[in-house]
């Protein structure tokens, strides 16, 4: 059920990670291989380790033992122009406006040619629709909007691996498709998508899931496989979740 073994052709390898607070382990001997130009999906209850996998892979945290590459190389701020990552707490300049807030990390990402960073800037502010309101300083927005405004700050520099947590929240379900529909146009194109959400819905859009449970991998593989693998083929992926939680407790 896992992808091939190819470290060469992966753009995240870990192997044998493991993190935690003081005596609290979040992360328990986690290996995973993604391959380029993927829709994997994390998926787990809080607490099972998701944002803090993310948090290590772009560079925020340190692992405490194992190994973990992105690219080839250790996360650092020197892969940040290769990253778009999306926090699942905004961290926003709450006086600028979203243009403001979206313009100043282009230019963090190395953005300097001002046409093209003006094209990327409104290209991502219509995409989350928030051009008609791109002059409001972001303390006047909603949760929802200010959302829109970091995934649009993900998506701004075009990076090749996308770490997106909880991207979906908060928005109607109209927005949520034109999303899906723009991640699969870059999944298409080379982008690898990696994100985390509570939602079925989100997780069918996925060709590959993760499930956490515990800081430990508890299943992997396409929606099809791991709802075949509980032996009902069709289960609907909240029971195939639901059926490796509860043989995770018992084993």
């Amino acid at each position: 059920m896992t992808q091939p073994d190819l470290p060469h052709e992966a753009v995240v390898q870990i192997q044998h990670l493991a993190f935690g607070y003081g005596p609290r382990k979040v992360l328990d001997d986690l290996s995973l291989r993604i391959s380029p130009g993927a829709i994997v999906g994390v998926l787990g209850a809080n607490g099972s380790g998701k944002t803090t996998l993310f948090r290590l892979l772009v560079g925020r945290l340190k692992p405490r033992s194992g190994e973990l590459l992105v690219f080839g190389q250790a996360p650092s701020s020197l892969l940040a122009h290769q990253l778009g990552y999306m926090p699942q707490l905004t961290a926003l300049y709450s006086e600028l406006s979203a243009q403001e807030n979206v313009d100043f990390f282009a230019r963090m990402y190395g953005q300097a040619d001002p046409g093209r960073r003006r094209q990327a800037v409104e290209s991502v502010l219509r995409l989350v629709a928030l051009w008609e309101r791109r002059r409001e300083p972001v303390l006047h927005l909603s949760g929802g909007m200010r959302q829109r405004v970091s995934l649009a700050i993900a998506l701004v520099h075009s990076p090749p691996l996308l770490v997106l947590d909880e991207p979906t929240v908060g928005l109607d379900p109209e927005l949520r498709v034109a999303f899906w529909d723009h991640f699969r146009d870059l999944v298409a194109s080379g982008t690898t998508l990696l994100l985390s959400s509570h939602t079925m819905d989100d997780a069918a859009h996925c060709h590959r899931l993760v499930f956490l449970q515990d800081g430990r991998i508890i299943a992997d593989g396409s929606p099809g496989e791991l709802r075949a693998a509980t032996g009902r083929p069709e289960a609907s992926l909240e029971e195939a979740f639901l059926d490796f939680v509860r043989k995770g407790q018992s084993s």
